[in-house]
């Protein structure tokens, strides 16, 4: 340090011993070293206003059994984050979770169809020759559609 200067380095020492270097008050001290309690508790009301409690939601949550159903709570689910009700990373990480029970909801709906497709031919193959055998017409009215294309 040259003559001319004065330090303006905080006198205090880290928890590790080394020198404090933050900027010294008047005192010659940072601000944290002249009030030792200050962080605690500075620390504590940044923990208050950051905190999230669980529980909070008062909807409940919907039965999800229909495509129909996880686009509706996606729709309201991302009103809610817009208006500020739900956090960001809570929508974040429901977002697969939709996504997967939308997958499981078009595998099961195929699946559906699939066997009803399997039990109509199966019969049409029992009731006719082999050599008069031919795909029977079917009324595929009452299963649902796939929602997407794969």
């Amino acid at each position: 340090m040259s003559p001319g200067k004065i330090d303006r380095r905080c006198k205090g020492r880290t928890k590790s011993g080394k020198p404090c270097l933050a900027a010294a008050t008047a005192g010659g001290l940072c601000f944290f070293h002249a009030n030792p309690d200050k962080a605690s508790e500075l620390g504590r009301i940044g923990g208050r206003s950051n905190r999230r409690v669980v529980g909070e939601n008062p909807d409940p949550l919907p039965k999800l059994e229909t495509a129909i159903a996880v686009r509706d709570a996606l729709a309201v689910l991302i009103a809610d984050v817009y208006a500020g009700k739900v956090h960001t990373r809570t929508a974040t990480s429901l977002a697969p979770l939709l996504n997967l029970q939308l997958r499981a909801i078009e595998t099961s709906n195929l699946e559906a169809r699939v066997a009803k497709l399997e039990t109509l031919l199966a019969a049409e193959a029992k009731d006719r020759p082999v050599g008069e055998r031919r795909v029977p017409e079917l009324d595929l009215g009452d299963l649902p559609m796939p929602t997407r294309k794969p």
